[in-house]
């Protein structure tokens, strides 16, 4: 592409395109909203990079912590690999156990630590280069069979954390059964586990404070990706403050 604009963009070719991408579904403003253009151009004449916090990222944090049903606190990155990365080490340190279930097809970015069972099969990483002690801590778990991981939770000690796209499988192409997230709340509650909702790509899209809020389910963690930033680099991981 060459540029874009509105709900179009055009190729280096000169073809012109209605974006039904939008950015990963991250543009509600479409492409080049004056409005955005005009703060970007703002902010970069006021500088990019303090190394030090801003009046604007806690103006920012309030807006996600109004709108998240489960932001009591927020932290900031540049990825949703990164909120996920971060939100899953929260949680291991918080549990005290190091092992984490995540489902069958669904995908949480590109880190060592969950780049396994996202497409069949299941069992091989999605790239090599990946240490096999690291895939080790990750235990998989078929969605929508709460009996499935309820017995594999049973079974063991050392499980402290379970993520998932509360959409389902492939950006929700493989849906969640609203009744399956009910369960895995309830389950998670009882035996102590970190819940945590994968929301880069729910999130602010299923409803103002996501699919959490769309079904009314909230987790104990939730991670958020480019939308919180217009499009630009940005994520943000929320959860509960005792995390």
């Amino acid at each position: 592409m060459a540029r874009a604009a509105g709900p179009r963009k055009w190729d280096v070719d000169g073809r012109e395109y209605i974006d039904y991408w939008m950015g990963h579904g991250a543009l509600f403003l479409g492409h080049s909203t004056p409005r955005m253009v005009e703060a970007v151009k703002r902010q970069v004449s006021l500088g990019t990079h303090y190394g030090a916090c801003h009046k604007l990222e806690v103006e920012w944090a309030d807006w996600i912590t109004q709108l998240i049903p489960s932001a009591e606190m927020v932290r900031f990155t540049m990825s949703g690999t990164e909120a996920t990365h971060l939100a899953i080490r929260l949680a291991r340190a918080y549990s005290g156990r190091p092992k984490l279930v995540k489902f069958t097809g669904h995908f949480h970015g590109w880190a060592d630590g969950v780049a396994t069972g996202v497409n069949p099969p299941f069992e091989i990483p999605m790239s090599a280069g990946i240490p096999g002690p690291v895939l080790g801590e990750v235990l998989l778990s078929p969605a929508n069979d709460i009996g499935a991981l309820e017995r594999l939770v049973k079974s063991r000690s050392d499980i402290g954390t379970v993520i998932l796209e509360p959409s389902g499988a492939q950006a929700g192409t493989d849906p969640i059964d609203p009744g399956f997230l009910k369960d895995l709340r309830q389950l998670t509650s009882d035996k102590g586990l970190v819940l945590i909702f994968d929301e880069v790509i729910t999130g602010f899209r299923y409803a103002p404070g996501g699919a959490q809020e769309y079904y009314g389910i909230t987790p104990d963690m939730t991670t958020l990706a480019k939308i919180v930033a217009g499009g630009l680099p940005g994520a943000a991981v929320c959860g509960k403050r005792a995390i």
